[in-house]
């Protein structure tokens, strides 16, 4: 079986954001469930954004969806391990915000999993994808 293998770019690195897993985080096999570990990347993912002055329902005045996610998973994260999620957005080309994400567990800094997401910015008058507006691409860069 082919496996999914992430680079995280370190040099994009934007925002650090601390996560404890829950008890309502584990699964069956006692360790942190695929579920969670989506919606603990989506947290991380907005207060990231929030910190560049932007959020996924306004991306230069435009909502953005997920178009894709793939999650590479190598540790086991277990109530009540404190975890820090890194989260790196490279410079957007054309009309996807690609964010980078790993999750790492404070107490060792062994990473747990790293993930892909690409964000696409929709036009809702016509339900199509627009290019990236100069404005969001300067905040991702930190030159706004």
């Amino acid at each position: 079986m082919e496996r999914v293998r992430l680079e995280f770019p370190d040099a994009e690195l934007r925002h650090q954001h601390p996560l404890t897993v829950r008890v309502t985080d584990m699964n069956y096999g006692c360790h942190l469930g695929h579920d969670a570990v989506i919606s603990l990347l989506h947290e991380a993912r907005a207060q990231a954004l929030k910190a560049l002055g932007l959020s996924e329902a306004d991306m230069g005045g435009y909502p953005s969806v997920a178009a894709d996610i793939a999650v590479q998973y190598q540790a086991e994260a277990r109530f009540p391990d404190a975890l820090v999620v890194d989260t790196a957005i490279p410079a957007p080309t054309g009309k996807v915000v690609t964010v980078f994400q790993r999750i790492r567990r404070e107490a060792d800094a062994k990473v747990v999993a790293t993930a892909r997401i690409n964000l696409m910015l929709i036009d809702m008058q016509t339900g199509r994808p627009v290019a990236v507006p100069d404005e969001v691409r300067d905040r991702l860069s930190g030159s706004a």
